[in-house]
């Protein structure tokens, strides 16, 4: 016997709802490493910050891993022994983070417990896009949660790191995986979801070359900076096996019957354009780091101050968030609200660019702040759905990890990366061109002239340069959006003519019209059958 839902036949729909609400709440949000605490964690091992920036890339990675196969594991195992069990792994590798200072145990495990939490994330998917009724009003609502409550557990993660310590947050996360297991035996059925489906197709050395090629890449990105990139023999064989895994991998999927991954569906036009515009959200996103270099080290923020900061962008996504769900309810065209979430990041930049100076005070971040929140949740949302829209599920799932793996991993810490390190070259340049006017004479009679404000100002310089580059970019990505025909009949001179010549507004006409007879017609049916 077969049961499609999640809970007992015995379980109130409000009790059903609060258990969904929880499993998301406690499972989405748990990763290896939880960058609100990164620093504390830096400081407690004295391991370089390189090792937990791959760990934190090594959770998505294992998340993408899992995703092409996460239905053939739903029809595979009952709902309630694989939720369970994967919530009490949750627990035990947030555990094993907490007590161990090896950085390579920790990016290990960061990499399966991503790959472990991929398989919650679709049971919980299913069901609440079912009750929501559209793909499009469930990403309004769910990606709006999920970013939210990222920054609020990022939040409370350097709370508790102040006030306790990083490992004792690691261990109040794995408590309550292991109470929301407890929880889940009790509400949820035993019973298989569909037919079940034999797990000896899955070719596991293909997913074994797709966790070999990101997780080389992911320890170029994070180690570049520290070790001069391409000087490094290090870099230099990471690449290189990251190019040599990923060759493979795409041979080995036209060799096999049943492939792990599909490149079919990136044929199609908005799946194109969708993978380009997820980079230019990964450019805006990868600002992230230029505004921690201002915040943390020109302002001289503390973490949990930074963390508050962050926290700013809610009501912003909020706005977006509602905003997405009024839009797709009433099925307007999706190409304004992606040039709205655009210029939000463009307009954060602005912002951001005309305040790089020492005077810069706290309540200013309010509105860059909202903005940012408000692109990043339009963008995420609006920018995934058209990319993924009107592909069939059987070819989306093969593809959806390469996608997860693009938009969260690829470009941001792609971008990350080369900011990184031309910030680092603009403030070199920067200081060169300040030593100018510097000597000791000028030191002594300017008492309120030190180095530190030398150093500082060439910070600010080198931000500045590197946001007015992006905003640059920004504009080309506003003209694209707005040329862009988003899957809609393009304007072309003929149509212009047209509504010059007045027989668009005729053609219009009749067609409103056509529909009131036909609308009549159907009622007189209607009426008379």
């Amino acid at each position: 016997m077969y049961n499609q839902g999640l809970f007992s036949h015995w379980v109130p729909k409000p009790l059903q709802l609060f258990v969904i609400f929880l499993l998301t709440l406690i499972a989405m949000p748990v990763s290896g490493v939880y960058t609100g605490s990164l620093s504390y964690m830096v400081g407690d091992t004295g391991v370089m910050s390189e090792y937990f920036m791959w760990a934190n890339y090594a959770t998505t990675v294992g998340m993408g891993a899992a995703m092409p196969i996460v239905l053939r594991a739903k029809m595979r195992f009952k709902v309630r022994d694989k939720v369970v069990i994967l919530l009490v792994l949750l627990g035990i590798f947030s555990y094993i983070n907490a007590t161990t200072s090896e950085p390579m145990v920790i990016v290990f495990v960061s990499l399966v417990l991503g790959f472990c939490k991929t398989f919650i994330t679709i049971e919980v998917f299913l069901p609440l896009m079912a009750m929501m009724g559209g793909r499009g009003i469930f990403y309004g609502v769910f990606y709006t949660f999920i970013l939210v409550i990222t920054q609020v557990t990022n939040y409370y993660a350097t709370d508790f790191s102040i006030e306790y310590n990083w490992r004792q947050f690691l261990i109040f996360v794995a408590i309550l995986c292991f109470v929301v297991a407890m929880i889940c035996w009790v509400v949820m059925h035993d019973k298989y979801f569909a037919l079940k489906v034999p797990l000896h197709y899955i070719d596991w050395l293909s997913i074994l070359l797709f966790i070999s090629t990101f997780m080389f890449s992911a320890y170029v990105f994070s180690f570049g900076k520290q070790q001069d990139w391409f000087h490094s023999k290090n870099i230099l064989n990471a690449s290189i096996a990251a190019f040599v895994s990923f060759a493979l991998m795409v041979v080995r999927q036209f060799t096999l019957k049943r492939p792990y991954l599909s490149f079919e569906i990136f044929s199609r036009n908005n799946v194109q354009v969708g993978l380009f515009l997820l980079l230019c959200l990964g450019m805006f996103m990868a600002t992230t780091s230029l505004q921690n270099i201002f915040s943390v080290g020109v302002l001289g923020y503390d973490q949990l101050t930074n963390a508050k900061v962050n926290l700013m962008m809610i009501p912003g996504m909020i706005a977006a968030g509602a905003l997405a769900v009024y839009w797709f309810k009433k099925e307007k065209k999706l190409k304004l609200f992606i040039f709205f979430g655009f210029s939000a990041m463009v307009a954060y930049c602005i912002i951001m660019y005309f305040s790089m100076v020492l005077e810069f005070n706290y309540e200013s971040w309010y509105f860059p702040m909202i903005l940012k929140g408000f692109g990043m949740v339009a963008l995420y949302i609006s920018v995934w759905y058209y990319a993924l829209d009107k592909i069939d599920i059987s070819q989306m799932l093969p593809a959806i990890g390469l996608f997860l793996l693009w938009r969260t991993f690829v470009t941001t810490g792609f971008f990350s990366a080369l900011f990184s390190w031309t910030q680092y070259q603009f403030q070199i340049e920067s200081l060169g061109d300040l030593a100018v006017y510097m000597d000791g004479m000028t030191l002594n009679a300017q008492p309120n002239l030190s180095l530190k404000t030398i150093q500082l100002n060439a910070m600010i310089i080198a931000n500045k340069k590197l946001f007015g580059y992006v905003i640059l970019a920004g504009f080309g990505v506003l003209a694209f959006v707005m040329t862009h025909h988003f899957g809609y009949p393009r304007f072309t001179l003929d149509k212009l003519a047209r509504v010059f010549s007045g027989k668009s507004v005729v053609a219009r006409r009749r067609l409103r019209e056509r529909k009131k007879l036909a609308e009549s017609l159907k009622d007189g049916v209607g009426s008379a059958v």
